[in-house]
């Protein structure tokens, strides 16, 4: 409020488990950021994502150093 800056926590993930994951699709432009289950191949939405700022701020809250793309 007024200006100040809000420390977030961090968010955790399963790392052994997961991966993270931008589902982008090709007709619309739509990207999804989430985590894929290795194992099942299963995806867990997180957050919508509209351009490289919320891409930014997706991986900084879960300490994501890398994501892969998939259409």
């Amino acid at each position: 409020m007024f200006g100040r800056k809000v420390k977030k926590e961090k968010k955790t993930f399963d790392r052994e488990n997961q991966k993270a994951v931008l589902k982008c699709s090709i007709c619309n432009g739509e990207q999804v950021a989430g985590f894929k289950d290795i194992a099942t191949g299963q995806f867990h939405e997180v957050a919508f994502v509209r351009n490289d700022r919320e891409l930014k701020e997706f991986m900084e809250e879960y300490g994501v150093e890398d994501i892969t793309k998939e259409y």
